[in-house]
């Protein structure tokens, strides 16, 4: 009954969305203010149905309810709770849900906390929303839908594949997809005002609440993405660039730059039209991830499905909404005149070209990550694009952008003199210069990659610290102290995340640098050492969980003679579903983690055993969560709270209606 109950929910949820997508359309157009004000009572009303459609999976998987094909191909009645609850999104259809649960979300919070928003616009904005939610409502319950029933259920289920079972996988794609979608609310703002022929300063003070929260959630989601794939697939690594990471990637770049580029709208009403596109290709390459996850057409290691027919419904969407986003871009991007000029020096300027090296930096990542495709269709030709490309060719762009971000930061609007904003930051650039020049001494010269590294992170970090402290104006210490505690959060956020970016640049830098490998076969007793730590095997010993089995190694460390810790890599084998994990054991330090991974046992007697030094690795993650704070941060400033930069803008003429 409760299955039913959230299938007939997805119904009512698609029939409310064109509805929204409709109605409220309609009444903007002919002026209508109580078709307009359909809008937010009908998104509130879709949220609650898709929720309590969500909700009635989950119950299902909960109570393991093999009636469902979906839970008998993801679930199992032994596995742990957590799992049976990440395992609603721990595949296609259940994913898809969680997507249009998620669009649904920001509609719904459109409606609340965009009260002051004049009634034409946000008329215009939720119906833009409303019609996302058709689309990807019916893709899920023509092709996709999560409650179709068996006919003779089985005494158990499949369970959910083995290396999704994690704590960190059970969070990362509910981040990631609320900042995949929150993507839409800055397209949807983009439609709307290019309908309505008008982008003006406090159009840049609406988007920009909305592109942060995205942004944010979407920085925490790829953070989480990589620091499972460092400890849970056992090879090491942090990044791979594999397609569905570069997936979730560019539209994470574009939504940088869109942040950006929609403060120099706020500001000075520039870069009108370059923005609104930034907004229609941040969410389209939203769609573009969505669709390399579905269609199978890439290979990658993190795909839901390898449905052809599942993406030529997901690309048909993206033709419809990109197609017709930039339709009406070329149609009216001519009414968007931008009032603002500014010099060569200055800080639109430097934002400019903030917006030109990410912009240009998703676009090769964009070439890489579809070129196999490509080369497949057109030239008949099997490739593929590693790392090496990848690291070769976006590389500069972070060196330079790392170069000129806190300059820009600090540069006057309109006018500005280099040599000027450049004084203050002359402690921060001997600091970096120091700081490499440290970095190739103690590196013997091995790597140039990691003293540049070092000094990039140590110039933006000290840089995030001028700045910040620049903005305490002048007088006696403690009075500068007590201004900087009243600075608005805004600033706060902003040098938390350019901190953060330079903490995450000097963790990426070690990892590649400066790490440490070694690959053995150890037999029991046997010790070897590795760098400051000498590692024994004592051997191997049988656990089971609650569904798997393990073999578990125990690895004792010592440093100078004395045991510091015990570590536990193992190898699971899955029976349900028929798959073998790789477990690793990580001793994590400030200065670096000792990384251990057992392998398969060897002919000869022993165990292949796989040990790293990994320098600094907790600096990257930490890095990561800086710049999700600065994001969450800069959302509080109630300066940027969509509701209050409505209201501040009604007296300057903004219409209501």
């Amino acid at each position: 009954m409760i299955t039913e109950l959230g299938h007939f929910a997805l119904i009512l949820a698609l029939v409310t969305a064109l509805l929204q997508s409709t109605l409220p359309l309609i009444g903007a157009q002919v002026g209508d203010r109580r078709l307009m004000a359909l809008a937010g009572p009908a998104a509130a009303v879709q949220f609650a149905l898709i929720a309590l459609s969500f909700g009635a999976l989950t119950w299902a998987f909960v109570t393991s309810d093999f009636s469902l094909s979906l839970v008998v191909a993801h679930s199992h009645t032994e596995k742990p709770l957590l799992y049976k609850v990440a395992g609603v999104w721990g595949n296609h259809e259940g994913s898809l849900l969680l997507w249009v649960l998620a669009l649904s979300l920001f509609g719904g919070c459109a409606h609340w906390f965009g009260q002051n928003l004049p009634l034409r616009l946000k008329a215009r904005v939720l119906a833009v929303q409303g019609a996302i939610g058709v689309a990807f409502l019916s893709f899920m319950l023509f092709t996709s839908n999560p409650f179709l029933r068996l006919v003779t259920p089985p005494m158990n289920g499949n369970d959910m594949n083995p290396i999704l079972q994690d704590p960190g996988l059970a969070f990362h794609p509910p981040f990631l997809y609320l900042g995949y979608v929150g993507l839409s609310m800055s397209f949807a703002f983009a439609v709307a005002a290019l309908l309505e022929g008008r982008v003006d300063a406090a159009w840049g003070r609406w988007v920009r609440p909305w592109t942060l929260a995205a942004w944010m959630f979407l920085t925490i989601g790829i953070i989480m993405g990589s620091l499972w794939a460092y400890y849970e697939l056992g090879w090491g690594g942090f990044w791979f660039w594999d397609p569905v990471e570069n997936a979730s990637f560019m539209p994470w770049l574009i939504a940088t730059a869109l942040l950006h580029s929609a403060i120099v709208v706020e500001k000075r009403e520039a870069l009108k039209s370059w923005t609104i596109l930034l907004a229609i290709f941040a969410f389209g390459f939203s769609l573009i991830g969505t669709f390399i996850v579905r269609s199978g057409v890439i290979t990658s290691v993190h795909s839901f499905a390898s449905d052809p027919t599942r993406g030529m419904a997901v690309l048909a969407i993206l033709g419809i909404f990109m197609g017709g986003a930039l339709t009406l871009y070329a149609a009216k991007a001519g009414d968007l005149e931008a009032k603002g000029v500014f010099s060569m020096v200055s800080r639109e300027s430097g934002l400019v070209v903030n917006n030109l090296l990410l912009t240009v930096a998703a676009f090769v990542v964009f070439v890489g990550t579809i070129w196999p495709l490509v080369a497949e269709v057109l030239l008949g030709r099997a490739l593929s694009v590693g790392a090496p490309f990848f690291d070769a060719a976006f590389s500069p762009f972070v060196v330079v952008l790392a170069l000129v971000l806190p300059i820009g930061a600090v540069l006057p609007w309109k006018r500005a003199e280099l040599s000027r904003a450049m004084r203050p930051f002359l402690p921060a650039l001997v600091l970096a210069v120091a700081a490499g020049l440290l970095a190739w001494a103690v590196g013997s010269g091995r790597s140039t990659l990691g003293p540049l590294g070092v000094a990039l992170a140590a110039w933006l970090i000290s840089g995030a610290l001028v700045d910040l402290w620049g903005r305490s104006g002048r007088g006696a210490f403690a009075a500068r102290l007590s201004r900087l505690t009243r600075l608005p959060r805004a600033d706060w956020g902003r040098v938390t995340s350019h901190a953060g970016l330079g903490l995450t640049i000097f963790g990426v830098v070690a990892l590649t640098s400066w790490s440490v490998e070694d690959i053995r076969v150890v037999k029991q007793g046997e010790s070897f050492t590795l760098g400051r730590y000498e590692i024994t095997f004592e051997g191997i010993r049988e656990e089971a969980g609650s569904n798997f089995t393990a073999q578990v190694a125990d690895i004792a460390v010592k440093r100078d003679g004395q045991l510091i810790d015990r570590l536990h890599p193992a190898k699971r084998v899955y029976p349900f579903a028929q798959m073998t994990t790789t477990e690793a054991a990580i001793r994590p330090g400030v200065l670096g983690d000792l990384y251990v991974v057992v392998g398969d046992e060897q002919d000869g007697g022993g165990y292949a055993i796989r040990s790293y030094l990994k320098p600094f690795a907790l600096w990257l993650w930490i890095g990561g969560v800086m710049m999700g704070l600065g994001g969450l941060l800069s959302l509080t400033d109630r300066r940027y709270r969509l509701a209050a930069g409505a209201a501040r803008a009604k007296p300057q003429g903004v219409p209501t209606e």
